[in-house]
């Protein structure tokens, strides 16, 4: 397999631990988002969204990083990324469209860019949205976390956490204050110290030289 990404994508963050935690290998090539490398024609031959991450596999090349993550859980079912029983999978699910569909959409880089060049905002205030979306998003996490649970997706790091550690880095980029959210620190923390999500951590991946 071949992950197409850029070290500080979220979202391709998201598919290294989901790799990490199924033991799977995958080529990395990289495409540096602050120079518009994820819309050079070869990039766009592969995926014509031109975003990252985009999964090269046997089976054929996917997009989008639930819909990537979500066939890795299928096509390599050991360890599971979701819990057994239906309603609890519903509740993961959930969490993590919190993040994937309502907090990341908004705050990724294509966004804050047109904030930026096309409606002239500063970047405080563009920082300020960030963490806006940011805040309500985890305000909704930290109600349905469990505290007596070690995980966001229960007794084992799963398919919320994955969505939540990196969305974690990109709240501290921005300085969004996190005392308000003492439960999702806790399960961030137990989390990033896994050998798995420490291995897909953007430090773990930055080239020598990067944008």
């Amino acid at each position: 397999m071949k992950l197409h990404g850029y070290w500080r994508s979220s979202a391709a963050y998201r598919v290294r631990i989901a790799l990490n935690l199924k033991g799977l290998q995958a080529e990395s090539a990289t495409h540096a988002l602050p120079r518009g490398e994820q819309r050079s024609e070869a990039y766009l031959a592969l995926n014509p969204q031109g975003l990252v991450p985009a999964l090269e596999t046997e089976d054929g090349v996917f997009i989008q990083s639930t819909a990537i993550i979500e066939y890795l859980d299928e096509r390599w079912p050991q360890p599971s990324l979701l819990p057994s029983s239906p309603a609890a999978r519903a509740v993961v699910r959930g969490m993590a469209g919190i993040i994937s569909a309502d907090i990341h959409p908004i705050n990724n880089l294509r966004i804050l860019k047109y904030l930026k060049n096309e409606l002239g905002q500063a970047q405080a205030e563009i920082d300020q949205w960030a963490r806006h979306w940011i805040i309500e998003g985890f305000t909704a996490l930290e109600a349905m976390a469990n505290p007596a649970k070690p995980f966001l997706s229960g007794d084992a790091p799963g398919l919320a956490d994955v969505f939540l550690v990196p969305q974690m880095a990109n709240a501290r980029r921005v300085s969004t204050p996190l005392d308000a959210f003492p439960t999702l620190v806790a399960i961030d923390a137990r989390a990033t110290a896994l050998e798995p999500f420490a291995r897909a951590h953007p430090d773990a991946v930055k080239p020598a030289r990067y944008d």
